[in-house]
């Protein structure tokens, strides 16, 4: 495995792989990777001969507020385990060679970035897509693989590659969950285990409303409001927002669809979560 900051070394592997007919597969992360991780590496080096981590804390995305500094960065386990993953090449670049001075160029998608997490965290989709339109930009890949966790922020995505005609396909791989139903996150490490016990919430709830659906409940009023009954009983919990809404518009839904998504977030303790689940 390559590892490097080096954008032209990056370039020149990439160019090589193409000239041997290689399909070149990219995982964005932002390191202190876990099992969620690995197995979009996993998927990647299932579908393509080529496979590139890019692990960058990236400091746009981030709001005054929010973790950047001490956000998780345990290089060497990283490279540990893409290293036993099969990653071909891990770029690693420093935030002076994405954002060098003067940098002035930012890329938004409007409309799917208004609400849920962009109501919450204003300035922090521009964040993301001006981030992954840069890695995309630097690796060439066919396809990009993403988990299904950040529902919102693969939806935009996704909406920003067919806007801007970018080749690359995105793939969004199945949300990956502890033993105990918790949605396996970088942040989970802040948690103390109380707080990982009411965070445990967010996933009952959702499997709450599932079931609720399934059961042939039809009112998304009384569901949502059950959604977020069950967080916001729990001790420790202060829910950001509990919604059912369109997979794609990630409009809130006033009545039943046959595509549907519940999207929850919440503050435990200090430590922000987010989760969801696809209900057919």
């Amino acid at each position: 495995m390559v590892i490097s900051e080096d954008a032209i070394e990056l370039r020149r592997m990439v160019a090589d792989a193409r000239r041997s007919r290689k399909l070149v597969g990219c995982v964005p992360t932002m390191g202190a990777l876990h099992d969620g991780h690995i197995s979009l590496v996993e998927r990647a080096r299932a579908e393509c001969d080529f496979v590139i981590v890019t692990l960058f804390v990236n400091p746009t995305q981030f709001g005054p507020k929010e973790d950047l500094q001490k956000y998780p960065r345990p290089f060497e386990a990283d490279c540990d385990k893409c290293r036993a993953a099969g990653v071909d090449f891990l770029f690693c670049p420093t935030a002076d060679s994405m954002y060098p001075a003067g940098y002035s160029t930012f890329v938004e998608v409007q409309g799917l970035t208004d609400q849920w997490e962009g109501a919450v965290r204003p300035g922090h989709f521009r964040g993301v897509t001006t981030v992954v339109a840069k890695l995309l930009n630097l690796t060439q890949p066919d396809k990009a693989f993403f988990g299904q966790k950040d529902f919102q922020q693969q939806a935009v995505i996704r909406r920003m590659c067919r806007d801007l005609d970018m080749p690359t396909e995105i793939i969004t791989c199945p949300t990956l969950r502890d033993s105990d139903g918790l949605a396996m996150s970088s942040r989970n490490v802040y948690l103390s285990p109380a707080e990982r016990t009411s965070g445990l919430s967010l996933s009952r709830a959702l499997l709450l409303a599932r079931d609720k659906v399934r059961s042939g409940e039809t009112d998304l009023r009384a569901i949502r409001l059950a959604l977020r009954a069950e967080m916001e009983q729990t001790p420790g919990v202060s829910v950001d927002y509990a919604t059912i809404a369109d997979p794609d518009s990630l409009m809130e839904l006033t009545e039943i669809a046959p595509r549907m998504v519940a999207l929850v977030a919440a503050r435990v303790g200090a430590t922000r979560l987010i989760d969801n689940m696809l209900i057919p």
